[in-house]
Parts: structure tokens; C-alpha cells; sequence
């Protein structure tokens, strides 16, 4: 393993400066590398014609030099070379900027495969800074070229190289995980193919095998995990909670809870009071449902059940404001019934954590409600019964874990806004039982939601004046924060790791709020993305829900966030850039009150499935189909997110699961990790050595992570 474990400052040409920007990615050995898998690619193989060329799209076109490269010396010490280029369609001029060597690769009659965008003005071709690769008869050149999240000063091409060198290095200790058995029952390839492939895919086939592989091993992963902790589980006992009656909490409640929340409340109940004596089998549930849905006063009510029962309760949320929401929401109604809920969060003062954590550890506070700050270790309970982790998807099984350790005798809730398919499920949950809420309240009103292409953008403009005349708040989703130069990664999200065709220009959050600043000079338009700090985050979003800030554009910062009943209409520009379950969770941030309300998929995609895939979101509000058709078309991806910003696996994120389209990989993972454990279940013979030291590092590197 001495060439895994391998620090990347022994690779050539990576000096301290470079070893340090490896360091940002997380990256500081050879095996961080390997595993350091491409966010997306660029398809260098679909050519086409200047004339057939699309403006603003990311293409590649086979052209001749036809005239010598010049260059000229702007302000100080800024270079421009030019030439002109052609095809049998027409011709280009290409320009490249403080590049001057430039000048000398190029010739006139040399022909070269250009990948870059095409621009075009007053009828005139022009393009800046493309690729350039000699092309010659017979001598293909590749076709698909990875794409890596990147750190200052490391480039695309220098992670490539560096990737070239470690695969090489660490070839002969790439020990497979998944037996060989295992691998024939599911046509999987080894891990050794996976790695070179998906790192360097010799064709579309090839990546396509690669990452099928990868996402399987990911999710085996978590498969493992969640069955051992239910095995852990069905051994450990928490409090029994013996008074079963409700009714003080329910009569503080304003409305009647739907037949799914009372079969969800009637499950915690049967849950909290099973068992004799004082003991109960631990309860490891959780409520999944649309936004909306109603899952807070389902776990409110399992929190009344258990302080009522004498025990301590907190609910944990992934962000502040979010935290504050669910303080503002139930501290009046616990406040009527003789309980007082605290907040614990980063930004408490000092002062108040300490006195906050002495009354957790004396016992004197019933019910806190914060984030992370919640499982610091100094953070001690004198009788916790309950844990409510909201917004599952943010939290991994480590981190399930962890807050369990706070109390060994405490009963798990955890809260889902995301739709998930029962096959992804019961790999992703298979720790803890499912009450699905599949009904939304009474009154609660559904989106109108239509899809359009850039055509429609001063109707669309016209639209927003109306709601904004009218009173409404806007929400304007865009899938880049800032645009980048082409040798970054966009940090868009990417719809699969098989889009390596053509796609609209992106619409980025800071750009785009500047220009609607302009075109709206009385919305008090302002951005959001997840880059910003958290204080800076939380007073946006205050100032929005206060309807100070009328109109907000942001990146998928809102997909799962407060509550702002003002607001009407939620627009997201390329929506092809989004999963339909991504796309649902935002449609939810709008609806949320009074006003009738409306979300426009805004795209110039001309992509069949991507178009079939829009025009679904027009025609049903029911995330479960939603969920099962997107499943059946994509695979798992869109579930799992490819920025970790929705559900987090077991060693982190899952990095090629979230961009898998294989509809048949979370079933088959879950069936060979029930297979795995059929036949050894502690994972301890030689056989599984090797996935035994895999498990190991993903939940201690999730671990990590939290921390």
C-alpha cells in the first residue's frame, strides 16, 4: 500500500505551492487522488461544421489555418494573437490572449481539432482561446476529456497529468473490494478498469462501464453501513415512553393533522411505547414527504410525547436560519402546554452556551432545537429521549450515528423533504423504518408550472413586474454562482456524467441579479450561494422573508430552506441543469401562503430526454411520481446531488452514484450487501478484508467530515 498512501508532493512537477492547492480538495495522498473523480466531461469527439455551429455553445470544429498568426502587444505586458481558420462551411477568427507562444504552434495549412465557444458578431465567427489539437488522417485523436474540481494554481491539464503518474504508481495495489462472484452476478467491471476508465475512458462504453462500477461501490458502502447499524440497533434498548396521550400538544394545534400525518404520528407512538418495563427497542424512523407536507408537527408531537414522559428532546437542523425557523414556529405552542424550548447554534454567545449546556446537563431544559452545535462533546444530556435530525439528506450515517453516541438510551426521528424511491430507500434508510406522508393539507395550493426557452423572456420579465406590483416575492434559481473561465470547472450541476454533448450557456447568480438589479430597480434585488459565509446567508434570507429583499436570486442554496408564505413565483434558468427531484424541492419554496403561485423551467435545451423530463414537471406536484418516473429515466443521480448538497454517503458525498443514470445499480447494491452479510456477517474473513478496510476509511473519513 506504500504507493497508495504516497503524499502527492512526490509526484512530478507538484512543489509545495501545488501540494497546497491539492490540500484545499482534500486531496494528499495518491489514493485521495485516484479517487478524485471527474465532476463531468468534455466531448471533443462530436464535431461540427462552422456554419452548423450553435453561438455560445462549447463545441469542437476541424479547421485549417489559413493565415499566419500575429500578435500585438496591448496595454503593458498583455498579448493577442490572431489567425483566421476555416472549414468548407466558412471561417473563424481565433484569438488567444497573453499567450504568445501561441504564435509559433500555429502554420497556415496545419489542421487542427478547435474545442471553444463559438461566437458571432455582425455575421463574423470568432473564437477565444479553444483547445487546439493537431489533427491528422488515421491518428484519431481522444474524445472525452475529464473535467476536476480545481484549487488555484492546479489546472485541468495539470490533474490530468497528475492522475496519468499516480494510476501508473499505484496499478499493482488496486486490491478489489467486490469478489469476484459478486462482480459476475451484477456484470461489473474490476476496480482497477473502473479507476483508469473514469479517469481516461477510452470511449463512451468504456466510461459508461466505469461508472457503473463506482456507483455501485458507493452505494454498496452505505448498504453495508445502514444494515450493520440495524443489526447494532435491533440489540439497543431507549426509553420506553408509557404515556401515550397527545392531546394537549394536538389541542395546540390550528388545523387537523391529514390522514398521512396521523398514520405517521400513530407509527412514533407505537414506536416510543413498545417494549416492557422501561425499555423500548430504539426507534430509527423517518418521515419522508413533499415540502410542505406537514412532517414538523409529526415530529413536534413525537417531541411532546417524550418531555411529557419526562425525558429531554432536540431537533437538529443543517443551518441556522433554519434552526431560528422551527425555534420561531414551536416555542409557542410548547410555551402553552408549560415547556421552553432554547436554541443552541454557532452564533449563541458564550455566555448563553454555557448556561444553555448546564441546563441540558441538569436537566432544567425540556426541548433544544439547533444545528451542529448540538453534538459538540461538550454538549452533555441528563436524559435525552428523543433525536430529531431535520433534513436527512444533509446528514450521513456517520452523523446519525454521532448524535446517537450523545445518548445511548435515545429514540432517532429524521425528516426528509426528498421524495425517494423505495429501491434507493432501502439502501440509503435501510436503518430506519419509513412513514411516507403522500398528502398534503387541506388548502395547500398547487404550483402552476410551465417550461419555456429564452423566446419568452420579456413576457416572463412582464410576468415578474406583475407579481411584484401585485405584492409577491420571487425566487430566481441559477445553477452557476459566477462565471469562470474555461479552464475552471463551472460548479453547475451537472445532470449526468454522460452529458458530454452541447449545452446552453449557463445563467450564473451573480452576474444575473446585477443584470436584474438593472431591469428591476425597485425589487432590491440580491443574490445567495453557498460560497458566502453563514452570517452573511442569514441576513439575505431574513431580509427576505422581512419582504424587504423582493426579489432573490440564488443558487440551490433555497432548495431546502425556510419558510417565506410571500412568496409566489419561483423561476429556474437551465432547468436542464437540474434533476426533477432537485427541480420539485425548489417548486416548494413557492406556495407556502395565500397568494397563487407559479414556477417557469426556463431552457434552450434540445435534448429529447431533457425535454421529456421538463415537460413531466409541468404535469404532476407529486414528488413520489416524480421520484419513480426520474428513476426509471436518469437513475439514482438527481437523489443523491454531485455537490453532497442533498444526501451525504458514507464516506462524504457520493461522487459517482450522483451522476450514475443505472436505474438497477441501488437494488443491486442492496442485494449484495444483504448477500455479503448472509454469509459473514462481522465482514471478517480474508475474503472481505479488503471491503472490511474500505468500510472502515469511508465512515471514519464521514466522521471526519462532520468534525
Amino acid at each position: 500500500m506504500a504507493n497508495l498512501d504516497m503524499p502527492v508532493s512526490k509526484l512530478d512537477g507538484i512543489g509545495k505551492v501545488k501540494a497546497a492547492a491539492f490540500e484545499k480538495l482534500g486531496i494528499c495522498t495518491l489514493r485521495d487522488l485516484i479517487y478524485h473523480f471527474p465532476t463531468r466531461y468534455e466531448n471533443r469527439g462530436v464535431v461540427s461544421r462552422l456554419a452548423e455551429g450553435r453561438v455560445g455553445m462549447t463545441q469542437s470544429y476541424i479547421l485549417t489555418v489559413s493565415t499566419e498568426p500575429k500578435m500585438a502587444r496591448l496595454r503593458g505586458s498583455l498579448t493577442i494573437v490572431k489567425f483566421r481558420a476555416f472549414d468548407e462551411s466558412g471561417s473563424v477568427e481565433i484569438t488567444y490572449f497573453n499567450q504568445p507562444y501561441m504564435r509559433d504552434k500555429f502554420h497556415v495549412g496545419e489542421t487542427y481539432r478547435f474545442y471553444g465557444k463559438l461566437n458571432e458578431k455582425l455575421g463574423k465567427y470568432s473564437m477565444s482561446s479553444p483547445v487546439a489539437e493537431m489533427f491528422r488522417e488515421g491518428q484519431p485523436l481522444p474524445d472525452l476529456y475529464a473535467v476536476y474540481r480545481l484549487a488555484q494554481p492546479l489546472n485541468k491539464k495539470v490533474i490530468r497529468e497528475c492522475v496519468s503518474q499516480a494510476l501508473v504508481l499505484c496499478n499493482g495495489e488496486l486490491f478489489d473490494t467486490v469478489p469476484g462472484d459478486i462482480r459476475a452476478k451484477y456484470s461489473l467491471a474490476s476496480l482497477s478498469y473502473a479507476l483508469e476508465n473514469i479517469h481516461i475512458p477510452e470511449d463512451l462504453a468504456s466510461l459508461d462501464r466505469a461508472a457503473r462500477r463506482l456507483a455501485f461501490d458507493e452505494l454498496l458502502e452505505t448498504a453495508l453501513a445502514v444494515r450493520l447499524m440495524r443489526n447494532k440497533q435491533t440489540q439497543s434498548y431507549a426509553a420506553r415512553m408509557m404515556n401515550t396521550d397527545i392531546s394537549p400538544f394536538l389541542d395546540t394545534v390550528p388545523f387537523e393533522l391529514t390522514n398521512a400525518q396521523k398514520r405517521a404520528v400513530d407509527d412514533i407512538i407505537a414506536d416510543l411505547s413498545a417494549g416492557k418495563g422501561y425499555d423500548a427497542p430504539r426507534m430509527s424512523r423517518i418521515l419522508v414527504g413533499d415540502v410542505g407536507c406537514g412532517k414538523t408537527v409529526c415530529a413536534a408531537a413525537a417531541v411532546f410525547m417524550t418531555v411529557n414522559n419526562g425525558y429531554q428532546a432536540l431537533i437538529m437542523a443543517p443551518t441556522e436560519i433554519l434552526a431560528s425557523q422551527h425555534v420561531n414556529d414551536l416555542a409557542p405552542q410548547f410555551a402553552a402546554i408549560g415547556y421552553k424550548v432554547e436554541k443552541l447554534t454557532g452564533s449563541t454567545t458564550a455566555a448563553e452556551k454555557r448556561r444553555i449546556k448546564a441546563g441540558l446537563a441538569d436537566g432544567s431544559i425540556d426541548i433544544v432545537i439547533g444545528t451542529h452545535a448540538l453534538i459538540e462533546d461538550d454538549v452533555v444530556f441528563r436524559s435525552l429521549g428523543l433525536a430529531v435530525c431535520d433534513e436527512q439528506h444533509r446528514f450521513g450515517i456517520a452523523q446519525r450515528a454521532k448524535l446517537l453516541e450523545k445518548s445511548p438510551r435515545a429514540h432517532m426521528l429524521v425528516m426528509s423533504a426528498t421524495p425517494i424511491p423505495r429501491t434507493l430507500s432501502l439502501v440509503l434508510y435501510g436503518d430506519l423504518s419509513i412513514s411516507r406522508i403522500d398528502e398534503m393539507p387541506k388548502g395547500r395550493q398547487k404550483v402552476d408550472t410551465f417550461f419555456v426557452n429564452e423566446n419568452y423572456r420579456t413576457r416572463l420579465n412582464g410576468f415578474i413586474d406583475k407579481q411584484l406590483a401585485e405584492g409577491g416575492q420571487v425566487y430566481v434559481v441559477c445553477p452557476a454562482v459566477e462565471q469562470v473561465e474555461d479552464d475552471a470547472d463551472d460548479g453547475a450541476p451537472t445532470v449526468s456524467v454522460f452529458d458530454t454533448g452541447a449545452q446552453p450557456p449557463l445563467k450564473s447568480a451573480v452576474e444575473f441579479a446585477a443584470e436584474l438589479g438593472d431591469r428591476f430597480p425597485n425589487a432590491n434585488v440580491a443574490y445567495i450561494h453557498g460560497k458566502m459565509r453563514p452570517a452573511e446567508k442569514n441576513d439575505i434570507m431574513s431580509r427576505f422573508v422581512s419582504g424587504e429583499i423582493k426579489l432573490l436570486v440564488s443558487t440551490t442554496v433555497i432548495e431546502v430552506g425556510i419558510n417565506v408564505p410571500n412568496a409566489s413565483l419561483m423561476i429556474v434558468e437551465n432547468a436542464e441543469r437540474f434533476g426533477l427531484s432537485q427541480l420539485h424541492q425548489l417548486r416548494g419554496r413557492v406556495g407556502r401562503g395565500s397568494r397563487k403561485s407559479y414556477c417557469i423551467l426556463v431552457s434552450d435545451t434540445d435534448g429529447e430526454i431533457a425535454t421529456r423530463r421538463l415537460k413531466l414537471m409541468t404535469k404532476t406536484n407529486d414528488g413520489f411520481v416524480i421520484a419513480e418516473e426520474d428513476l426509471k429515466m436518469r437513475g439514482p443521480g438527481d437523489f443523491l446531488g454531485t455537490d453532497g448538497a442533498r444526501q451525504s454517503g458514507v464516506g462524504g458525498n457520493y461522487r459517482m452514484a450522483a451522476l450514475c443514470q443505472d436505474a438497477s445499480i441501488p437494488e443491486a447494491a442492496g442485494e449484495a450487501a444483504s448477500l455479503i452479510l448472509e454469509i459473514d456477517p462481522a465482514l471478517a474473513s480474508p475474503e472481505f478484508a479488503a471491503l472490511r478496510m474500505r468500510l472502515s476509511r469511508a465512515m471514519n473519513a464521514s466522521e471526519t467530515t462532520m468534525n
